[in-house]
């Protein structure tokens, strides 16, 4: 139930008219809730600089360590959807130049063993297929598509030859309907025949036997091998150093859609060879779902590192740690990252193989580490408040790391070896010295019953110090997820827009162990809302928040914490639940979640005890009184519709005030720039008519 990027849709549906008629009223979106003034020569952040934020991303080193390739992915207002490029950028930070202009973007790109070549994927040429990998020279020219395959490639990595890739690709639907040469289509789409045990996904839809299959394709050629047959996905591949295996994920067991337990197997890159299991634990490795990295191969290509996960009872809730394993099966499977109590992500190794370099979330940061692959102190390479979500090392001990802070938006840094301290690469969001940003600063409260809760506040541009202002409360999703030190477009916004906002991590919130995350365990809702709500108590007690004018609000388990909090609570006076969910029953059956809920909660009419317990906003819809505004796509399998609609009515039944906004087209996280713009839109117009100061009152 958390967050991340998909979907597409038309304009947004609303089902009440009350929404226009309270923009029209309202006027300027931008009108002034409390207090602000931006810095001298400076100006405040718009709603329309959404679609000025460069997002950079997946930096990869050339085999020379000279290049540094990256993706810069931005808004597109004229055709409203994210549109990506791939980007250079010489390591001394003296030339950069774009290289792919496709119409339908590219993205993921990776450098040819040799350097001369990078493959990318994208749609150009076939939308209707998917992306493809494409190959382009280094010293420019044309890009030569390279895969064919029906459906499309959703991952790949080079051979260590550089005439070969290991591929994911999905099967084809046979079912789908098709185009002819006119446009016409060819045949009706056939019935869906379902008979798995999870049957949905979402941004795929309905499960049926398509399955992702591992493939080596021939570069010169274009020849696909099928590695993978049965009914299994494969995920995450990764070459050997002698390019004769590829180590890979897959689920282990006899029904993959009942168990957590995925897996690290190897397989010779020959047609029919048969794979061998690497890893043994019960628990999830290196799991596809996690923003993780592929298992990586020790240089001499005798070990493999990858991310081990915690007890199988604990899927989400368990920590990542890094292990290793004999390459070849049968060895001994052995954590390097204990007894650390966070997770660690992205394995790295050195090119001596003594060690390895890793991401690690800790209580609000993402941070570089290393540690030796026998085991031992975790050494930090890379510190400070900031987020780091992805990196690649060159053969040299070049590090390139992408980072944003909560001033900056994301980009790539570049850690010479020995450097003390990064420097920065590229400055793809350099307008933003032309705006007065809030200030954003750690905080850490108590709970109720003693428990620390650590997370942050964001005061308006020129605060004055004496001033209660209007604040929102943000809550994040996931729930083992956490609000981190990086660059959120939405509480800067709010706080342009005169609000205090308040971004608490409350048990169930990753970053700070596995105790802390599980405290909610079959409890939601609970022990995390007195952790959030002591963080209101506090900006109340200091004088930041006007206890008159609070608002709430979060998407996913946000929107599911977001309800649960006006149900035991009638302080907030606006409150906004997007892909939310009131109802845990209205779950089972018609979301993604059906081996979460049976592991944490059980079966329905075994422990309806238990099922009602988190059902809480749903059964005690008669003690909400707080105007809510529920917002979800229309294709979210991940918290559906039916969650959002059963609140909606509820909260309509009782005459309380409520809209629902139903994105058409939409997975469960908003993709097309128009809807993600609308619904900032809505956020501020709502907040607005129950939380902003009377007119003329400053």
């Amino acid at each position: 139930m958390s967050d991340g990027a998909a979907g597409r849709g038309m304009m947004a549906r609303v089902f009440t008219a009350g929404l226009i008629a309270l923009l029209a009223a309202i006027g300027d979106p931008m009108s002034v809730a409390g207090q602000v003034a931006p810095a001298p020569g400076k100006r405040l952040l718009a709603l329309d600089d959404l679609y000025r934020v460069r997002e950079v991303g997946d930096p990869r080193l050339s085999s020379d360590g000279a290049w540094v390739a990256y993706t810069v992915t931005v808004r597109d207002s004229a055709r409203d959807e994210d549109y990506s490029a791939i980007y250079l950028m010489s390591w001394d930070g003296r030339t950069s130049r774009r290289v792919t202009w496709g119409t339908e973007g590219e993205r993921a790109p990776r450098w040819s063993p040799d350097g001369k070549s990078l493959a990318f994927l994208s749609s150009r040429g076939d939308a209707q297929k998917g992306e493809q990998v494409w190959v382009l020279p280094r010293e420019g020219g044309e890009a030569t598509r390279v895969t064919s395959l029906p459906d499309g490639v959703s991952d790949y990595a080079w051979a260590p030859d550089g005439r070969r890739l290991a591929v994911i690709a999905r099967d084809p639907d046979p079912a789908a309907p098709r185009n002819g040469p006119g446009g016409d289509t060819v045949k009706a789409p056939s019935p869906i025949v379902i008979t798995r045990f999870q049957f949905r996904e979402d941004n795929i839809g309905w499960l049926t036997e398509r399955r992702a299959r591992l493939y080596v394709v021939d570069v010169p050629t274009g020849r696909a091998t099928l590695l993978t047959p049965g009914p299994v996905d494969a995920a995450l591949p990764a070459w050997s150093p002698d390019g004769r295996q590829i180590a890979y994920v897959r689920k282990t067991g006899e029904d993959a859609d009942r168990t957590f337990n995925n897996d690290v197997y190897a397989i010779d890159a020959d047609a029919g060879a048969t794979p061998r299991q690497l890893t043994t634990f019960a628990g999830n490795d290196n799991d596809p779902e996690w923003e993780g990295g592929p298992p990586a191969w020790s240089p001499d290509g005798r070990t493999i590192a990858y991310e081990k996960g915690g007890a199988p009872e604990l899927f989400d809730y368990g920590m990542q740690h890094l292990a290793v394993t004999a390459a070849q099966g049968g060895g001994p499977e052995r954590f390097v990252t204990t007894p650390s109590d966070r997770i660690f992500t992205y394995p790295h190794w050195t090119r001596d193989g003594r060690s390895l370099l890793f991401l690690i979330e800790d209580d609000r940061g993402v941070q570089l580490g290393r540690v030796t692959a026998a085991g031992g102190p975790i050494e930090r390479l890379v510190t400070g408040r900031q987020v780091i979500s992805g990196f690649d090392v060159g053969g040299d001990g070049r590090i390139a790391f992408v980072s944003s802070t909560p001033s900056a938006p994301s980009e790539i840094f570049a850690l010479d070896p020995g450097a003390r301290a990064p420097r920065a690469l590229t400055h793809e969001n350099a307008w933003l010295d032309s705006v007065s940003l809030a200030p954003v600063r750690e905080v850490s409260v108590r709970s109720p019953d003693g428990t620390d809760v650590h997370g942050f506040v964001v005061t308006p541009p020129g605060y004055a110090a004496g001033t209660r202002y209007p604040t929102i409360l943000r809550n994040h999703g996931g729930p083992v997820w956490e609000w981190g030190n990086e660059f959120y477009f939405d509480w800067q916004l709010f706080a342009a827009h005169g609000y205090v906002v308040l971004g608490a991590n409350p048990r169930g919130s990753s970053g700070r162990g596995v105790d802390y995350a599980r405290a909610i365990y079959a409890d939601w809702g609970n022990k995390d809302v007195a952790d959030v709500l002591a963080l209101v108590d506090t900006a109340v007690a200091q004088g930041l928040a006007d206890s008159t004018r609070l608002g709430v609000g979060g998407w996913s388990y946000g929107a599911i914490l977001t309800d649960a909090v006006i149900a035991r609570t009638q302080r907030f006076k606006a409150a906004t639940s997007g892909a939310g969910q009131g109802n845990a029953l209205a779950g089972y059956g018609t979301d993604e979640y059906v081996r979460e809920y049976e592991v944490e909660l059980g079966q329905p009419w075994a422990h309806p005890d238990v099922w009602q317990r988190v059902a809480y906003p749903f059964f005690h819809a008669d003690r909400i009184v707080t105007p809510t505004l529920f917002l979800c796509g229309d294709l979210d399998a991940n918290v559906p519709l039916i969650n959002s609609e059963q609140m909606y009515q509820a909260l309509r039944s009782l005459r309380v005030d409520a809209q629902l906004i139903v994105y058409p087209g939409e997975y469960h996280d908003i993709a097309r720039p128009s809807h993600v713009r609308d619904r900032l839109e809505r956020y501020l117009a709502w907040y607005d008519r129950y939380l902003r100061v009377a007119a003329g009152a400053r």
